[in-house]
């Protein structure tokens, strides 16, 4: 559902997914993703999904948390936002949607047709006779 790509830090090229929300990022170990570098606080910020519209990042009060160069308190995310906390840059966005296969499905269309084709044909014969 949503990735953090971490850009700079201990953690620099992994990337976080989180498929449940809210989910915290801090330092604590009950934090949904944990980071232990230079400015990082137990419970830095949270990211929730309050309304229909958009998901939110809420920072720790005491903590600071900057999405696209601004300080802020609490910002709601686009994809692409980045976000720092301390030593760290984070990249927001959503993971690849995987789509389905539909090769049964089309398949069973496909034969369908042609069943229903060659049974035109095989009416239009009888009728010509």
């Amino acid at each position: 559902m949503i990735q953090l790509h971490i850009l700079s830090g201990k953690k620099a090229g992994a990337t976080f997914s989180a498929s449940k929300l809210p989910f915290h990022v801090g330092r604590a170990a009950s934090s949904a993703f944990t980071l232990d570098d230079a400015g990082v606080w137990d419970q830095h910020f949270t990211i929730s999904w309050p309304t229909t519209e958009s998901l939110v990042l809420t920072a720790n009060p005491k903590a600071t948390t900057i999405v696209n160069g601004a300080k802020v308190s609490e910002a709601a995310l686009r994809e692409g936002d980045l976000i720092e906390i301390g030593a760290v840059k984070m990249r927001f966005g959503f993971e690849v949607v995987k789509q389905k296969s539909l090769l049964t499905r089309e398949l069973l269309t496909w034969i369908g047709l042609g069943a229903l084709s060659l049974g035109q044909v095989a009416l239009i014969y009888q009728l010509l006779k």
